[in-house]
């Protein structure tokens, strides 16, 4: 059942990334829901009702951020190319690579597999596979007294899942004990309150840099990237101060 048309909101326009007759791509903020959660009844603004309201036409998001996560973010604009990538993303077909930084100096390349329980749903607690690739992309050591450390390392990290199960990057990288930096609650609350009381940084360090699919219709190659979001760019120019960009493909 379709939801209820709500009002047109103030916002800004949504960045769009990419956009043709039946796909269009957004470069989501941090902190939007891309649709109605009974775990956040409060919200009132969703990246499905924006960009609907936006492009004055339905939308279907064919797959999913989380809330804290910015970045690419994918719709179809009628229900048989939604159905259509639907199938690529089920058939892991879709290639998606994500920008974290994260607590600890992390391997150069490593791939995490670690099954996940189901968090949600009639199926909640059943195993499933997961499986990540990891590659470090830079690391930082700053000056700032952590614990029982005179200093605080981080590293920049490219993630690219191979499945895609909820908080899939998240939980792997808290297993692997260099957990998201602002992540809750699978992340470091010592390190989150660190980089408040430093950097008055209170969002996630994830972002969703690209993806990568066939055209289910026309089987052109399509590959949209996403621009940092201003909060991420901010904590990258102040742990890693280098041309990051120039070793992001």
């Amino acid at each position: 059942m379709d939801s209820p048309i709500l009002p047109a909101t103030t916002s800004l326009p949504l960045p769009i990334l990419y956009q043709s007759s039946d796909l269009v791509a957004i470069n989501k903020p941090h902190g939007l829901l891309v649709h109605r959660s009974p775990m956040a009844s409060d919200v009132r603004e969703f990246a499905v009702q924006r960009l609907r309201d936006q492009l004055e036409q339905r939308v279907y998001p064919v797959h999913r951020l989380d809330r804290k996560t910015g970045g690419v973010l994918l719709f179809s604009l009628n229900e048989s190319m939604n159905s259509a990538m639907q199938m690529l993303f089920a058939e892991g077909r879709v290639h998606k690579t994500y920008v974290a930084i994260v607590r600890g100096y992390t391997p150069d390349a490593m791939t995490i597999d670690y099954p996940l329980r189901k968090d949600d749903g009639p199926d909640s607690n059943v195993v499933q596979e997961a499986i990540t690739f990891l590659k470090t992309l830079q690391r930082t050591e700053i000056p700032f007294a952590f614990g029982k450390h005179a200093t605080s390392r981080y590293s920049l990290v490219e993630l690219n899942p191979v499945t895609g199960r909820m908080h899939q990057l998240r939980k792997h990288m808290a297993h692997i004990l260099h957990p998201i930096i602002g992540d809750r609650p699978h992340g470091c609350n010592k390190q989150n309150k660190l980089f408040k009381e430093h950097f008055e940084m209170n969002t996630m360090l994830l972002h969703a840099q690209r993806i990568e699919f066939d055209h289910p219709a026309t089987s052109e190659r399509i590959v949209i990237r996403a621009p940092w979001q201003s909060e991420f760019e901010r904590m990258m120019g102040m742990l890693f101060w280098g041309n990051v960009n120039s070793i992001i493909s």
